[in-house]
Formats: structure tokens, C-alpha cells, sequence
């Protein structure tokens, strides 16, 4: 599985990339990462056809361990799926804003 850092995601969302949560929606209300898109863990493989399969899919939680999983599961469905170490709670420790 692949994965990648807090710095890494920053950049890579300055670039456009596409960054699901797939938190339960009260988690996600609380404060997530800027722009990204919430498809709660139980609900990710019903809604496949919302992802661009064209290119990396970011994948986040709390702090990695379901996002760990989900990434697991879009790469078996052909995505390109990459975990955001440490999560929501590491963007937040690295003083960088979340959204509400």
C-alpha cells in the first residue's frame, strides 16, 4: 500500500489532487482537511463511480487506520490509492487548517 505524508499532501492538493474522508459525517462536520470529499468508509464502495480513476486517489481518516483499509479497497477496485499517514489529526498537529 502505498502512502504519504502530511508535506506531501499539501502539495499535492496545491496541485489538484483528490483527497476522500472516509470518516462518519459528524467526524468529518468537526474539521477536515480543505477540500476534501466525504464518503464515510461504509458507504466508499457504493459510490465508486464518484471517483476519477484517472488519477491518484488521496485517502484520509483520523488518523490512518480506516483510511488504511479504504485504500486497500480501491486498489483492489483499480484505483490508484494512496493513505495519508497519520491522518486528519497529524494535518492538525502540523498547524495547517481544517475546515468546518
Amino acid at each position: 500500500m502505498r502512502e504519504t505524508t502530511i508535506e506531501q499532501l499539501a502539495s499535492a492538493l496545491e496541485e489538484g489532487a483528490c483527497l476522500v474522508d472516509v470518516r462518519e459525517v459528524a467526524e468529518y462536520r468537526e474539521g477536515h482537511v480543505p477540500g476534501a470529499v466525504n464518503i464515510p468508509m461504509g458507504r466508499l464502495t457504493g459510490r465508486l463511480d464518484e471517483l476519477d480513476g484517472t488519477r491518484p486517489v488521496h485517502v484520509v481518516c483520523a488518523s490512518g487506520n480506516r483510511s488504511s483499509a479504504m485504500t486497500d479497497v480501491l486498489t483492489g477496485a483499480g484505483f490508484d490509492a494512496v493513505n495519508v499517514a497519520g491522518g486528519t489529526s497529524a494535518w492538525a498537529r502540523s498547524g495547517r487548517p481544517l475546515e468546518k
